[in-house]
């Protein structure tokens, strides 16, 4: 695996890439997270022959921080897009989680010529989350102090022991950053005010019969939880895979990520459900 600098939605980012090939995948990361979380996923991934990327959004990570981009979906969205025309990328796998699967849906009905599939994690954007929920999660994204962070972190995962004063810490310093502050205003005011208007369900049901798409949901998440969003996203997707991982919380992907790849691969391959993955249930 490697990483780099790379424009992205006209600022400078940092990209993780592993593999090689033309059988392309990106993984987008969520709200106040960076391209680091998807390193237990990286290279199983490309072991199994795709070509995978993950970049830092737009004031997220080690990507360029502060005022100057205007954090939206839609936005992120064209970073994405603007991102697989620079490497090239005639068909990608898009895997996005929480905020980064809206941005994954985004950039697949933007361009759904593109896709071969698409898979949500504990997303949001397909249905309206509501004024509660949005107030919730934007006061949570605003606060970037250490006991912020460990809030933060106890709602990410399910297992306590993997926020570790070392992953406090580097949270801590990258969104303490110059220019962070800015950024996550920016992020924060977004989803208190405006994520709703940018749904994008209707949108990604009318092309359900363009690529196949997979929906994963922790058990145990609490920010965005299984009843009701994960549920209602999985019935606003028409011919959609629900897979429901145990003991994990809004980063199953992080928490097990050998189940997690493991449904992913088995989801492409078109093998899904055909043997049992301990703790993960399929609808």
């Amino acid at each position: 695996m490697i990483q780099y600098p790379q424009q992205f939605g006209g600022v400078v980012t940092r990209v993780l890439e592993s593999g090689s090939g033309d059988e392309i995948m990106v993984l987008i990361h969520g709200v106040a997270a960076r391209a680091d979380r998807w390193r237990s996923n990286l290279e199983p991934l490309s072991a199994a022959g795709y070509h995978v990327y993950a970049p830092d959004l737009p004031g997220h990570g080690l990507a360029e921080k502060g005022s100057s981009f205007v954090h939206s979906v839609p936005n992120y969205a064209a970073g994405v897009n603007g991102f697989l025309d620079e490497i090239d990328a005639e068909r990608v796998v898009l895997i996005g989680t929480s905020l980064g699967g809206h941005v994954a849906a985004t950039a697949a009905c933007d361009r759904p010529e593109r896709v071969s599939a698409l898979v949500l994690v504990g997303t949001v954007g397909i249905v309206v989350l509501g004024d509660e929920r949005r107030a919730n999660t934007s006061n949570r994204l605003a606060s970037t102090s250490e006991e912020g962070i460990r809030s933060k972190l106890s709602v990410l995962m399910h297992d306590s022991k993997l926020a570790t004063e070392d992953f406090v810490q580097e949270e801590w310093k990258i969104n303490s950053s110059p220019g962070a502050a800015d950024s996550f205003a920016g992020v924060a005011k977004y989803f208190g005010e405006k994520i709703d208007d940018d749904v994008i369900g209707e949108r990604l049901r009318q092309l359900s019969e363009s690529f196949p798409t997979l929906v994963v949901w922790g058990r145990e998440d609490v920010g965005i939880p299984l009843d009701p969003v994960g549920f209602q996203t999985h019935e606003a997707l028409p011919g959609s895979t629900l897979a429901l991982i145990d003991d994990t919380a809004h980063a199953p992907y992080y928490e097990r990520p050998d189940a997690f790849n493991q449904i992913v691969l088995e989801f492409l391959g078109g093998t899904l459900g055909q043997s049992s993955i301990t703790g993960v249930e399929l609808r």
